[in-house]
């Protein structure tokens, strides 16, 4: 009898004909309740919805307001067949080093001259390619220096497609990472690339480098200058065909059958490479080794 009470007494609280009640509450009761936690989350949506078009508001579409992680570029090597930094391939075997042809191949493909011409302004060398927005109307898109490919001469594939790998006098082409608003060097004086043997530790307090290992090198544009009129960058949405500058370096007699370390690094005034924070800002290492059976 006392489960056949419980039950009825379930049964009764889900539904109570006499007092129209569902779940102890009347229809009416569950209608306010339905408006006040309809109102009290409507209020809720609008106070955030109002919050983010404020903050909105304040934000650039075309440049970051902070962008305080990063203000040393850093450089990148080309070609990279993986993520070792290392370039490594037999002289006479061409299925070595045809990868390192192929990935130039494509990664200099946009800065063919046509290319260039086509999307790109002619810029006035030497001096910083400034574009200022009129107050509050914005000169967006902006506009782009072209960076040809036959400005790298021996190391733009076109007089040699294999960049000098089957020769062993490989071509190594270096970007510099993109930063908003830098102006590198001053008074539009060029910042410029320099690559040497790297210094490696052999031992607890011993330091060594492959300086008799490196040879002779030559670079493109010459003395690795990275031209001014490629600063200030704008961002990817206000300078959509923005190239990046290049410089190639070509080592002309590295020695062969041995691993050559070498570190590159950008040149100028207010750029300082390395630091306790980022020891890889403004330069890149990489591993070179030129196998020959001669």
């Amino acid at each position: 009898m006392a489960k056949d009470g419980e039950k009825s007494d379930w049964k009764e609280f889900l539904w109570n004909p006499r007092t129209r009640e569902f779940l102890g509450r009347t229809a009416s009761s569950w209608g306010l309740i339905f408006l006040f936690y309809l109102i009290f989350y409507t209020c809720l949506a609008g106070m955030f919805a109002l919050t983010m078009y404020v903050m909105l508001q304040t934000l650039d579409e075309h440049r970051p307001t902070w962008q305080d992680r990063l203000s040393t570029p850093g450089l990148v090597i080309r070609p990279r067949a993986d993520d070792t930094f290392e370039i490594v391939y037999t002289k006479e075997d061409t299925e070595s080093w045809d990868l390192y042809a192929q990935t130039l191949d494509k990664f200099l493909q946009p800065y063919n001259d046509s290319l260039q011409a086509q999307k790109n302004h002619e810029c006035t060398p030497d001096k910083y390619f400034i574009q200022e927005d009129s107050g509050e109307v914005k000169n967006n898109p902006k506009r782009s220096c072209q960076f040809n490919r036959t400005v790298l001469q021996s190391c733009s594939g076109i007089d040699d497609r294999y960049y000098g790998y089957r020769e062993g006098q490989p071509c190594i082409i270096i970007k510099l990472n993109r930063v908003i608003g830098l102006l590198p060097g001053k008074d539009n004086q060029a910042p410029y690339v320099t690559c040497a043997a790297k210094k490696y530790r052999v031992g607890k307090d011993q330091w060594k480098d492959d300086a008799d290992k490196i040879g002779e090198l030559i670079y493109f544009p010459p003395n690795g200058t990275i031209n001014p009129m490629y600063f200030p960058y704008y961002g990817k949405k206000a300078q959509v065909n923005y190239s990046q500058p290049l410089v190639a370096v070509k080592f002309l007699n590295i020695t062969h059958n041995e691993d050559v370390n070498i570190e590159c690094k950008i040149n100028a005034e207010n750029i300082p490479v390395g630091g306790e924070r980022d020891k890889f800002a403004g330069r890149v290492s990489f591993k070179l080794r030129i196998n020959s059976k001669n």
